[in-house]
C-alpha cells in the first residue's frame, strides 16, 4: 500500500485536473488555508471487510484538506451516518489531524483529483482505474462494497469486467445489492448536498443501509 500511495501522489496523468486544482480561485472563506492540491489517497483499514467507493474529491473538501471525504457538506453527512452505524470512532471529518478512524472499512475514490464542475472525463476515470483495482485486490478480507453514486458503481463494474465477471444485469439502483462471488455490491446515491437537500438521499434510509451492511459483514 505504501508503494501504491506513492504512485498515486506523484501521478500527473490528467493535465486538465492538475491545472484545475492548481489554478482555480479559492473561496474567500478559505483564503488563509494551505490547500493540499494533490491526488487524494484512500483511507482506513485495508484489512477490513467493507470498501466504500466515492466519486472524486471536492475542490474545497478533500482537495483542500488532503483527506478523502473531509471538510465539506458531503463528508458531514457521510461520516455522521457511518458513525451511527459504528464504522467510525467520531461523527465528524474536519481535517487530517482530527483523530478520525474507520472501523473494519476502507474508503477510496474512483478519481483522485478534483474535477471541474465535479464531472471527471472518461479518460480521467480510466487513468485512475488501476489505483482502485489495486486497492480492491489488496482487500483480502473483503465482504461488501458500497458505491456512492453511479460513477463509483460503474468503476466497480469495470473491475468486475477485468475479472471476467458478467455485469450485464447489474444496474445502479439506490439501496440495492448484488451477490457476486461471496461479496455483496451495494449502491447508494452520493451524499452530495444536492441529493441530501432534495431528499433524494434521506439520512435515516442511508443509516439503515449502513447498519444492514454492518450486520452482513459481521455475520
Amino acid at each position: 500500500m505504501d508503494r501504491l500511495d506513492h504512485d498515486i501522489l506523484k501521478c500527473k496523468k490528467c493535465e486538465r485536473l492538475v491545472n484545475y486544482r492548481n489554478n482555480r480561485e479559492v473561496p474567500l472563506k478559505f483564503k488563509n488555508c494551505k490547500y493540499w492540491n494533490k491526488p487524494v489517497l484512500g483511507y482506513g483499514d485495508i484489512n477490513g471487510n467493507l470498501l466504500v467507493i466515492g466519486m472524486a474529491p471536492a475542490f474545497n473538501g478533500g482537495n483542500r484538506t488532503g483527506r478523502i471525504f473531509t471538510g465539506d457538506k458531503s463528508s458531514d453527512f457521510l461520516i455522521s451516518s457511518l458513525y451511527e452505524a459504528g464504522f467510525t470512532n467520531i461523527p465528524t471529518s474536519e481535517n487530517r489531524n482530527d483523530g478520525l478512524k474507520y472501523n473494519n472499512m476502507y474508503i477510496t475514490l474512483a478519481v483522485r483529483c478534483a474535477p471541474p464542475d465535479n464531472i471527471p472525463l472518461k479518460s480521467e476515470i480510466a487513468n485512475c482505474s488501476s489505483y482502485l483495482h489495486n486497492e480492491i485486490d489488496s482487500m483480502k478480507n473483503l465482504k461488501a462494497v458500497l458505491c456512492l453514486g453511479k460513477l463509483a458503481f460503474d468503476s466497480a463494474l469495470s473491475y468486475l469486467k477485468i475479472k471476467k465477471i458478467n455485469t450485464k444485469k447489474l444496474k445502479f439502483i439506490n439501496g440495492k445489492y448484488y451477490e457476486i462471488n461471496n461479496i455483496r455490491l451495494y449502491s447508494s446515491y452520493h451524499p452530495s448536498p444536492r441529493n441530501v437537500n432534495t431528499k433524494l438521499l434521506k439520512k435515516n434510509d442511508f443509516i439503515n443501509l449502513l447498519r444492514s451492511i454492518d450486520n452482513y459483514v459481521k455475520s
